[in-house]
């Protein structure tokens, strides 16, 4: 695995790391300050209040119950947008347990002598609090943010799939395109974030026990570094430079008061076409960010609020989805009834196909196959009961399910959900009977899988269709320069990119070059 050829590619994943490592920092730090200010206090009030005391730490422990995802898509449905709030404030809900039951548990055990002697020489309630009772409870709430820290850290990666920057981008993209590099650095940057922070704050925790000054100024310090470092990291990659043209295209075009947000869903196509769009508003002389690895819903509403201003989807998950239809027409009379709808509901403008569908598809191993007698999912019914299906979480709660269901009678032995980098090989290996794959995917390419065909048409076309935000849609000259996409990409062209990440481990970059049409 850690060959010549891994390490070549370490540089390029690298570059990634100033944008999500800051990320990663702001989520992780400000959550854990914001744990503290609300931990702290709470703790300290309900150390003498016992029937307080059980409420919150009660109520504490089960927001911590509830697993990291989880606790991120609440926040997103609650606050009804995705992004950096909605991650951020789920972290510090997850770190707030730890400090509190540290800080009620540090102020039970400050000697009742101490507290006295205090009382004695005529200190306050406050007075006693700042002088005697923080700094002796002092080292058991640090053990607490040190315990928060290290959940907060972890969790911080989980917020890639709301849109928020983390080190949790290069393990979901990782874990979707196969890259075993980009899941390397990410481990090892969040580990080592994660161990770091320990380090400094169990250095604070000394400086608490001894009294030092010396201690706390370095730990201090210490954290204060590592926040910065990002701003560091961004300041030494090297700037491109603009050409004369570049600065006069710069100084005569539409003035881009901040830059185009381009979404994605979390799969290997979305990423390629990530960077297809991002190479072709870069042409036009426009900045982008990314938030790739949003769900089908979290998608468009983030287009239609405004928070992503493109992205590539697919005209059977909006003809069911966003429309909620599910009567089969033809693919022109489904792209100009969703073009019709978005453009009337929300403002978002279609500006037309990629070229390729990538539908769903129902595939078999074929040895399997043939020996069942297996070709369509009419064959498929009678032996369903008796097989086992995977696919990915979505598609077993869609519309295209339901539909396949009542009108062939679908009905599987079992039914498993996975990722789709994994059931391929799941199929394979023979965990599964039958997967429901994706027609551009370049693992179905291979003599081993056999496509089951659909002789109803129930499965929907899925023509790659562009959306542009009303923002977007302003600016002429980057919707030109993206309308020039349309109707470039084949679906032997999307399925020859998708496998060149997926199988032969090439960069998504590389593979996005694939797309860009021919010069003459």
């Amino acid at each position: 695995m850690f060959d010549a050829d891994f390490w070549s590619r370490v540089p390029y994943q690298l570059s990634f790391l100033p944008d999500r490592l800051g990320g990663h920092v702001f989520l992780a730090f400000t959550s854990i300050l914001a744990g503290v200010l609300i931990s702290i206090p709470l703790g300290i009030f309900c150390a003498r209040r016992p029937k307080w005391e059980q409420v919150a730490v009660t109520i504490a422990n089960i927001i911590q119950t509830i697993p990291g995802m989880a606790l991120l898509a609440i926040m997103v449905f609650a606050l009804d947008r995705t992004g950096v709030l909605p991650a951020w404030i789920a972290l510090v809900l997850y770190s707030i347990l730890p400090i509190l039951r540290n800080t009620i548990a540090g102020m039970k055990t400050v000697d009742p002598g101490c507290i006295e002697a205090a009382d004695g020489i005529g200190l306050n309630k406050w007075q006693r609090l700042r002088v005697v009772e923080l700094p002796l409870a002092s080292p058991t709430i640090i053990a607490g943010i040190r315990t928060a820290s290290a959940w907060v850290v972890g969790a911080a990666t989980l917020a890639y799939p709301v849109g928020a920057t983390s080190l949790g981008d290069y393990i979901f993209a990782g874990l979707q395109t196969t890259n075993p590099v980009a899941l390397f650095v990410g481990c090892v940057f969040s580990a080592g974030l994660a161990l770091l922070l320990d380090m400094l704050l169990g250095g604070l925790e000394r400086a608490s026990q001894r009294r030092s000054k010396a201690w706390a100024l370095g730990s201090i310090g210490g954290m204060v570094a590592v926040a910065l470092s990002p701003l560091f990291l961004k300041a030494m990659q090297p700037q491109p430079t603009l050409t004369p043209s570049d600065r006069l295209a710069e100084a005569s075009e539409f003035i881009q008061e901040k830059p185009y947000v381009i979404g994605g869903k979390p799969f290997t196509e979305q990423y390629i076409l990530i960077e297809h769009l991002k190479e072709t508003l870069n042409e036009a002389n426009r900045d982008t960010e990314v938030k790739a690895g949003l769900g089908s819903t979290v998608v468009l509403q983030s287009l239609q609020r405004g928070e992503i201003d493109c992205y590539v989807d697919y005209s059977g998950t909006l003809w069911a989805n966003e429309m909620k239809r599910a009567d089969n027409v033809s693919s022109a009379e489904m792209l100009i009834d969703i073009a019709t709808d978005l453009k009337e509901s929300s403002g978002v403008l279609t500006l037309g196909p990629l070229g390729f569908s990538n539908d769903y598809v129902f595939a078999m191993r074929k040895e399997q196959a043939e020996e069942l007698g297996i070709q369509s999912l009419e064959d498929l019914v009678v032996h369903a009961g008796d097989l086992t299906a995977a696919c990915e979480i979505e598609f077993w709660s869609r519309p295209e399910w339901k539909n396949v269901q009542s009108q062939y009678g679908l009905q599987f032995g079992e039914t498993k959900s996975m990722d789709a980098t994994l059931m391929y090989g799941a199929l394979l290996r023979g965990d599964a009977d039958v997967i429901v794959g994706y027609r551009t995917d370049g693992r179905l390419a291979t003599d081993e899988i056999i496509e089951l065909s659909d002789p109803r048409f129930v499965l929907p076309p899925y023509d790659a269709v562009l959306l542009v935000s009303p923002r977007l849609a302003k600016d002429r000259a980057a919707t030109e320069r993206l309308r020039k996409m349309v109707n470039t990409i084949s679906t032997e062209q999307m399925r020859g990119a998708n496998g060149m990440v997926d199988i032969e481990k090439k960069s998504v970059v590389e593979a996005a070059k694939t797309l860009d049409p021919p010069t003459m």
